[in-house]
């Protein structure tokens, strides 16, 4: 798969909550398979990261010793076992697939492995198993398709896995993320020349004007 410019990028705050660990699953898988394909992201989480642990290092000592050893065996415990040392080509691997290695673990595989269901006009969706406080699923539109015009009772972020999408707030291709709020009210509509894969994280359902759109929604728990 070919590279692209990423130009819509997860904010600031939201990556300070995923480094502090105060996002909801669902956000956290977000900014995971956001910051497997994004460089500049990926940088901003580390530095904050850096803090965190420049913090850690400054705060009063409750007088335990740690040893030589001691981050080798939580990274261990971390991974399940010894540490990999193939995992920068597997990260290469999976960042040029269509899900990125996060989204894969919840899927059990690639694409193939995604249990589509039709929500309508050709949408499919496939709910990811999260906890609770926000929901997360992919969402794949047919090229040149457009969803209902909604707006939001909450946060959503919409990122671009395959293909890409336009609103009023701009063209989102892959690796792209929008957020919307509760004061947006868009209406997007798939490129023309590939399906459009999304994954998509809210913490509240959308907000449809529309009658059909309504009915869908209570089956499709969007």
């Amino acid at each position: 798969m070919m590279e692209n410019t990423i130009n819509h990028h997860l904010t600031d705050a939201v990556l300070m909550g995923y480094a502090s660990g105060s996002l909801p699953e669902a956000f956290n898988l977000m900014v995971a398979a956001h910051v497997s394909l994004c460089d500049s992201c990926r940088a901003q989480v580390e530095s904050y990261d850096a803090v965190g642990g420049e913090v850690l290092d400054n705060a009063p000592q409750n007088g335990v010793e740690m040893t030589e050893s001691s981050f080798m065996a939580t990274m261990a415990l971390i991974s399940g076992g010894p540490l990999d040392e193939a995992a920068p080509a597997r990260l290469q691997q999976t960042r040029n697939a269509v899900l990125p290695g996060p989204l894969q673990d919840y899927v059990a595989g690639g694409l193939d492995e995604v249990k589509w269901r039709g929500i309508g006009m050709g949408v499919k969706q496939a709910i990811l198993p999260t906890s609770s406080g926000a929901s997360a699923r992919l969402l794949m539109i047919p090229a040149g398709a457009a969803m209902p015009d909604h707006g939001h009772h909450g946060l959503e972020m919409t990122m671009v896995l395959q293909g890409a999408f336009k609103d009023e707030d701009g063209y989102f291709a892959r690796g792209d993320v929008e957020v919307a709020d509760s004061d947006m009210h868009h209406t997007p509509i798939a490129d023309i020349h590939e399906d459009c894969i999304c994954l998509v994280v809210a913490d509240a359902r959308l907000k449809f004007d529309g009658f059909l759109p309504k009915i869908v929604q209570r089956f499709a728990r969007i």
